[in-house]
């Protein structure tokens, strides 16, 4: 299982990154984990657009899915044809938040080019994945992901504050994914987002292998996130960056050089 980053910058698009987008490879299937604003261009450096095999939502804010308007156009409007339909996983609404959000009718809306399944917690099937998802503490409905495959696992956090579910769904992973939008200082909303310490707090209770940091909100200082997450946990710990690869089974002892994996 490989973890591309196509962008990590959180809540807006940041002058280096793309808001969130991560490609999961596994037994020849491309799956992408959200489809943020300015992630599609950032995509194609990595991979033909039109071999990703489904699309997963964590929730319907448009740093995580306002690119899925740019990819149906895409698919839709391909100079040799429409593309086959792909399965595009999401909260309840999915398919008329996209519609309404591109200006178009809810019926039918994308379905001709997406294929939107709903999600709801629990084990949930994914090309050869096998996943399972916990509802978030966001202010809209919002999901973590768990991915197994070949004994390997990859949790990503999506967008949440404070939250045992997701402690739940981290435990013993090899790789985490874990937002870290606040600095663990001053004023900030009640369950949005974590704080370096919390992403960090989460990772050591879970005892994971490997901890990422992302949805680094382009305002803060990433050096000062990073020391407060590992101020927390004690494990391999690092920023996420576009561009940068994993081999997710290798991340217990140390994570892939960049670009060894990249495309």
């Amino acid at each position: 299982m490989r973890l591309t980053v196509i962008g990590c910058s959180g809540s807006f698009p940041g002058p280096t990154s793309p808001a969130s987008c991560y490609l999961v490879e596994a037994g020849g299937f491309r799956l992408l984990l959200d489809l943020g604003n300015g992630a599609l261009g950032a995509l194609q450096r990595h991979v033909d657009m039109y071999e990703i095999d489904a699309v997963y939502l964590s929730h319907l804010h448009a740093d995580h899915c306002l690119d899925v308007c740019s990819y149906w156009v895409a698919r839709t409007y391909a100079p040799d044809g429409a593309k086959p339909r792909i399965p595009v996983y999401g909260p309840v609404g999915v398919a008329e938040h996209l519609a309404r959000a591109y200006g178009m009718s809810e019926d039918p809306g994308m379905t001709d080019t997406f294929e939107f399944r709903e999600l709801t917690p629990g084990a949930v099937d994914i090309g050869p994945f096998r996943a399972e998802v916990g509802v978030m503490n966001h202010p809209v409905l919002a999901y973590a992901i768990r991915l197994e495959y070949g004994g390997k696992s990859l949790t990503y956090s999506g967008d949440t504050a404070p939250c045992t579910e997701l402690r739940r769904l981290a435990h013993n992973t090899d790789l985490f994914l874990c937002e870290a939008s606040f600095h663990d200082h001053g004023e900030r909303p009640e369950n949005v987002h974590l704080t370096g310490v919390e992403a960090g707090e989460h990772a050591h209770a879970s005892n994971v292998g490997h901890l990422v940091l992302t949805h680094l909100v382009p305002w803060n200082d990433n050096a000062r996130i990073l020391r407060e997450a590992q101020s927390a946990f004690p494990g391999p710990t690092e920023l996420a960056r576009p561009g940068a690869s994993y081999q997710v089974g290798a991340l217990r002892t140390g994570s892939v050089p960049d670009g060894q994996h990249r495309r």
